[in-house]
């Protein structure tokens, strides 16, 4: 997508066979591009949010996985950068994934061939998010189109007015974004339509990435607390509901940043519909319960306690919000029952969020 008017992706490989990423946590404030030259690199990128966003993290552990061999290939070295690696993120599926299939296709292989084929794996791997989510733009598109025809049928201007929560968009990715990228295909299309952007505290993704990245590309959109969805809902000011998800258990259970879950009980209570964006690999098949098997992340007090911002004299900030002394609790996700959600946007198109269904769609991911 765009950054100051030129095409730009979130991670990309260099000449001299390193890896470069976009430092996220320094947006929106500050655009700065990091490099990263080894498998501690990538570590700390995924455990800190220098990238974020289940594929992007994917992708950033696969390359990972591919700068650790160009270092050390020995079948110790991959067990151990793999077992270190997979653990950086504990909620995000596609880290697992993404692990797994390098370390699928490297074992088998004498230690002299693994830095090329896992550099080159690494690069399709990323190749692939960018189709996938290119996919998911143009089946969540058919969705905003429907609606932008129904609102014209019945009179009205055909604006559509979405709502997400987080950053799904191509900051969360390799390019397009899974819940962003039917935004950006309708966008495309010249569907006139209009973001409603959750904050999404603690740490602000909503408020400091999905509005730099639609502001980069042009689309409308407004910057509201956590809290006002509901009430937007129940004024008519919200058409549909797309948000990403880290992990979808084979029930059809979501697991996505905190809040996610109040968003669709408003959602359900005032007849939005509440689509979830997903690559098949964020896929769990070998889960059912969400509330129950899903492991919530746990992050730092200080994410609650503190907040950055831009100060008036133009340097960037850290305060303390609450009291010396009080302690805050951070969990990272919830789980929204499938009950409440409309249907998943995948790569492969709309599917019901149901057992039957997605076993049907999308049990098989090499389909």
């Amino acid at each position: 997508m765009n950054v100051n008017g030129n095409p730009t992706r979130t991670i990309w490989p260099t000449a001299d066979f390193a890896v470069e990423i976009i430092d996220q946590t320094r947006l929106p404030h500050e655009f700065v591009t990091l490099r990263l030259e080894n498998m501690r690199d990538a570590e700390r990128a995924i455990r800190d949010m220098q990238v974020r966003g289940a594929p992007l993290i994917g992708v950033t552990a696969a390359y990972g996985v591919a700068l650790s061999m160009r270092h050390h290939a020995s079948d110790a070295a991959l067990q151990a950068t793999c077992d270190m690696l997979v653990k950086a993120r504990p909620t995000a599926v596609n880290l697992r994934w993404a692990v797994e299939r390098m370390r699928a296709l490297l074992s088998p292989l004498p230690a002299a061939a693994r830095a090329e084929a896992a550099w080159q794996e690494a690069a399709r791997i990323a190749e692939q998010d960018v189709e996938i989510n290119r996919a998911i733009g143009q089946h969540g598109l058919e969705i905003i189109r429907d609606i932008h025809r129904q609102k014209l049928a019945r009179g009205n201007s055909g604006m559509v007015n979405l709502l997400t929560h987080c950053n799904a968009g191509w900051l969360a990715t390799v390019d397009w974004g899974t819940a962003l990228a039917p935004v950006y295909a309708a966008f495309e299309a010249g569907i006139p339509l209009h973001v409603w952007v959750d904050e999404t505290r603690p740490r602000n993704q909503g408020a400091s990435l999905t509005a730099w990245e639609l502001a980069q590309h042009g689309v409308p959109h407004t910057v509201i607390v956590d809290n006002a969805g509901g009430h937007l809902m129940q004024h008519g000011l919200v058409d549909l509901a797309i948000v990403g998800t880290d992990r979808v258990t084979a029930q059809g259970d979501v697991c996505n940043k905190i809040g996610t879950y109040l968003k669709a009980l408003a959602a359900k209570d005032n007849g939005v519909p509440f689509y979830v964006a997903m690559p098949v690999s964020t896929l769990d098949m070998d889960l059912q319960d969400g509330v129950q098997e899903i492991p919530i992340e746990e992050r730092g007090q200080d994410e609650v306690t503190h907040i950055s911002g831009l100060c008036d004299d133009g340097q960037v900030r850290r305060v303390m919000v609450t009291p010396q002394g009080s302690r805050a609790a951070n969990y990272g996700f919830d789980v929204t029952p499938a009950r409440l959600v409309s249907g998943l946007i995948t790569e492969r198109g709309r599917v019901a969020a149901e057992a039957g269904a997605i076993q049907s769609a999308l049990s098989s991911k090499d389909k």
